[in-house]
């Protein structure tokens, strides 16, 4: 009967998939989704919890480089009086060295203005550094594309 049991056990445990668990790659695409929900929350500290307290933000629209927890939460401060501010992310291209990761691709930015919906595309660059556990954005560049 132990031989059966131990059999059944095996037979069971081998048709079950096993948990595969994320490589960086993943969990950088994961982080920058984790920034597209915050940003969409349109919670100002949702947004700003996710950087390093050693982040530089450029932008699509400010005029000044935001290099501090204190101007990055500036920049995003009136983010609740825009509630239908979304953005969606186009191609990504993420790499990993180590505990540094880039995430270089486009999103499009879409809000409401005067009644009409506005939609801008724009490119990003996302670099993070993994610290306890998790990976937090180090630097931020964000750019419309021209011509829009």
């Amino acid at each position: 009967m132990k031989h059966i049991l131990i059999l059944v056990t095996a037979v069971v445990l081998l048709g079950v998939p096993a948990r595969v668990p994320a490589g960086p790659k993943e969990d950088v695409a994961a982080a920058t989704q984790a920034w597209v929900a915050a940003y969409d929350s349109r919670d100002p500290a949702q947004i700003t919890a996710l950087y390093d307290p050693e982040a530089v933000f450029l932008s699509t629209t400010a005029k000044t480089v935001s290099a501090s927890p204190g101007a990055i939460a500036e920049y995003f401060k009136e983010a609740g009086k825009r509630p239908n501010a979304r953005v969606t992310l186009g191609e990504q291209h993420i790499r990993v060295y180590g505990d540094i990761a880039i995430n270089t691709g486009d999103y499009t930015f879409a809000d409401v203005r005067d009644g009409q919906n506005v939609a801008t595309p724009a490119r990003y660059t996302f670099v993070y550094r993994y610290r306890d556990g998790k990976w937090w954005i180090v630097d931020h560049h964000s750019s419309r594309v021209s011509g829009q």
